[in-house]
């Protein structure tokens, strides 16, 4: 994967509702205690998150490593996208998504993933 500001999203759903985390050269950002809902709106939130922040920060060149393969594959148009998260895909579309690259990687290669481990330790 040459080129590119890496950029590692991560969703995850507990008990006490859904959380997201977004690293960006080194810096994690993270948001809790965002409701009920299921582990890929969680995903889905860290991936909107994680454009959202390419875009304040005006990161021209991106990378959105992420581990939730349904997701990306719905993001990419691989696979129908399910009614339940429709919107989230549409706004993905609206922020510019589509143009900037969407990759799969293992759990333990992604560090959003880690921070939120480390948060739930």
């Amino acid at each position: 994967m040459a080129g590119g500001v890496k950029v590692f999203f991560d969703g995850g759903c507990r008990p006490g509702g859904m959380e997201w985390a977004v690293v960006i050269r080194g810096e994690a950002i993270v948001a809790c205690d965002l409701g009920a809902g299921t582990s890929m709106e969680a995903e889905w939130l860290a991936l909107l998150a994680a454009l959202r922040l390419v875009r304040e920060r005006r990161i021209a060149d991106a990378v959105l490593l992420g581990d939730a393969a349904a997701v990306i594959a719905q993001a990419r148009g691989e696979v129908r996208c399910p009614p339940a998260y429709r919107e989230h895909l549409d706004t993905f579309h609206a922020l510019g998504g589509a143009h900037l690259r969407l990759r799969y990687l293992r759990r333990a290669q992604n560090l959003a993933g880690i921070a939120l481990d480390a948060l739930r330790r």
